[in-house]
C-alpha cells in the first residue's frame, strides 16, 4: 500500500493498523472531523500510518455483517491537512477502503462485499474514484469491482 506525496510525487509505503488506546490522545475533532474517543473499546478501528513519522493520516471504523458476507465502512476520515485542495498526501481514503476489501475477502472469500453510507455530496465521488456501485442509501463493492480496487491499491 502506498500514498503519494503531492509536492514531490514520491510514493511512500504505508500500513493500516488497529487503533491503540495510546492513539486516542492524538485523535482530536479538529484534525479528524469526529470525536473518535466515543469509539474507544470498539472493535474494527483502524489507522493509516505515515511510514517515517508514525503520524496518523487516516482513520476508519468498520462494522461486520457476517449474515450478509459484508463489511461496512461506518466512519472514514483523513486528517485535515490531507483533505481537499492543498492536501499533502493522496490515496489515503483509497488505501483504507482497499484494506477493508482485503479484510472482507479474507473473511468471506469470493462472496465478499464492502459498503458505506456516504454523505450525499460524496456519493458521486465514491462511485467515480473507487468504482463503487449505487445501492440507494449505500454504495458498495463486490465481485470484480472489489478485486479491481484491491489490485489498484495493494501492491
Amino acid at each position: 500500500m502506498t500514498i503519494r506525496e503531492l509536492r514531490s510525487g514520491n510514493k511512500l509505503a504505508v500500513s493500516v493498523e488497529p487503533v491503540t488506546d495510546e492513539d486516542f490522545k492524538k485523535l482530536t475533532v479538529k484534525r479528524y472531523f469526529f470525536n473518535w474517543k466515543k469509539l474507544k473499546g470498539q472493535p474494527l478501528l483502524f489507522k493509516l500510518v505515515h511510514p517515517v513519522s508514525g503520524d496518523i493520516l487516516g482513520l476508519m471504523h468498520l462494522l461486520d455483517f457476517p449474515q450478509e458476507d459484508r463489511i461496512e465502512v461506518k466512519l472514514l476520515a483523513v486528517s485535515v491537512e490531507n483533505k481537499g485542495v492543498g492536501k499533502h498526501f493522496d490515496r489515503i481514503a483509497g488505501n483504507l477502503i482497499a484494506f477493508t476489501c482485503r479484510l472482507a475477502i479474507a473473511k468471506y472469500g469470493y462472496k465478499a462485499c464492502i459498503s458505506l453510507i456516504p454523505k450525499t455530496e460524496l456519493k458521486p465521488h465514491y462511485i467515480r474514484a473507487y468504482g463503487m456501485m449505487d445501492a440507494g442509501l449505500q454504495v458498495y463493492l463486490d465481485g470484480r469491482p472489489l478485486f479491481n480496487l484491491l489490485k489498484k491499491y495493494i501492491q
